[in-house]
């Protein structure tokens, strides 16, 4: 789609008072960006937490998947049910009804005394994050300048693991070094949201409202038919990608101390940060490089930064570990970065909000399933054996990724020719 077609859905209000109280585009770009980043730091700040959980409440591996598996149910069911809403109601509504819903979540993980109270916190924010993963995604890409008409897809692929490692990292540090290691970490996120209010409360409205706004809350899903294949040909790198970072953020802080015994909070929240932190990177530095490439890329070396990691682990070597989760790394922002470019590329503008959340519900079902047999299957079998085990179908899905992109190429070139 142009860039001249994509500008002439946004919805301007040409008063004096809103031309004078409104953030200017490229202002609203940085801040929605901004927003992003702290959804998913938020998302990810628990993670080094669930240790000291454990200690003070004293719950088994499986409750903490359980707690780990709510968050990511709650998610995928906004998703689905309010993915699209954003389309027909406008990109504000959603966005201020989710960094309120996600306050309450942080003010409820503030006064968490009990397990019950960690629950419907994670309840609460993961409908919340659902809701403005999606809608974030899609005023990136109105809002995307003219003269850089692939920033948004960047910043779609960069800000999730980014923030998931800002997140992992920040709260292991102050989990580790600061005061009141249970309630600091979203004292400062809720005022982060506080923040966020206003941004909302200033920036400019990018998608016009239209009829069927209360039908788009039945719970579907779909990818317009002319995208199909495209879609599907991304389906086997998301899931690699985004399975392994369930791993880390669910199971990463309790292998490290472990199998490695780092017991170190703030190595805790590192391990997050390896693999995402080191994906962020990686998608701002190759944001010039074709979505082919990149997707190639980044399946390669999945591939081989799995195997490192469980080479490493089987010879208990944490130098060796760490050096292929930062491979896989490399990986992760690879195929990040190539999904989210394709899509933004892809969609219509009123197609925008529907196909940000097929994409996410795929990629947090990646995230959360495997994540939760893990747990699982680690109280019975162990870390060690659940970590290789993991890892292999990992490495299964990354060929399969290779396959699919292979497969689609030679599809397209047929049709091509044949047309």
């Amino acid at each position: 789609m142009s860039d001249s077609s994509a500008t002439a859905v946004m919805v301007r209000d040409s008063s004096p008072a809103a031309r004078s109280g409104r953030l200017s585009h490229p202002v609203a770009f940085g801040a929605i960006t901004a927003i992003f980043v702290l959804f998913a730091a938020a998302s990810s700040a628990p993670s080094p937490l669930y240790v000291v959980y454990q200690q003070e409440w004293g719950f088994s591996a499986t409750t903490l998947t359980v707690v780990f598996a709510v968050y990511v149910l709650a998610l995928i069911g906004s998703l689905v049910v309010v993915g699209a809403l954003s389309d027909h109601v406008g990109r504000r509504p959603v966005l201020a009804a989710a960094i309120a819903l996600e306050a309450a979540a942080l003010v409820l993980f503030i006064v968490a005394g009990d397990v019950t109270v960690l629950l419907v916190a994670r309840v609460a924010q993961g409908i919340a994050t659902g809701a403005a993963l999606t809608t974030l995604g899609a005023t990136l890409v109105d809002l995307n300048p003219p003269h850089a008409p692939g920033r948004a897809g960047v910043v779609n692929g960069v800000a999730p693991v980014g923030g998931l490692a800002v997140g992992a990292l920040g709260c292991g540090a102050l989990v580790q070094y600061a005061p009141a290691p249970t309630h600091l970490i979203f004292a400062l996120l809720l005022a982060g949201m506080g923040l966020a209010v206003v941004v909302i409360a200033r920036m400019p409205e990018t998608s016009a409202r239209r009829a069927g706004g209360l039908a788009s809350l039945a719970p579907r899903l779909g990818v317009p038919a002319r995208l199909r294949g495209d879609v599907y040909a991304l389906v086997p790198i998301l899931v690699a990608s985004w399975a392994l970072g369930g791993l880390y953020l669910s199971l990463g802080p309790s292998v490290a101390a472990s199998l490695f015994g780092l017991t170190n909070h703030l190595i805790g929240g590192l391990v997050v940060t390896l693999l995402c932190g080191t994906g962020a990177v990686t998608a701002f530095v190759l944001r010039a490089w074709p979505a082919r490439r990149l997707l190639s890329t980044g399946a390669v070396l999945l591939t081989a930064g799995t195997a490192l990691t469980l080479a490493g682990v089987e010879a208990h070597t944490v130098v060796l570990a760490g050096a292929g989760t930062v491979v896989a790394g490399i990986g992760f922002g690879a195929s990040a970065l190539a999904c989210f470019r394709a899509l933004a590329s892809l969609a219509a503008p009123e197609e925008r909000g529907e196909l940000f959340s097929v994409a996410y519900v795929i990629a947090y079902l990646a995230f959360s399933l495997p994540a939760v047999v893990a747990g699982f299957a680690s109280t019975y079998v162990g870390l060690h054996v659940t970590a290789v085990v993991y890892g292999l179908g990992v490495i299964a899905l990354s060929l399969a990724a290779l396959a699919a992109q292979r497969m689609r190429t030679v599809i397209v070139a047929r049709w091509a020719a044949g047309a």
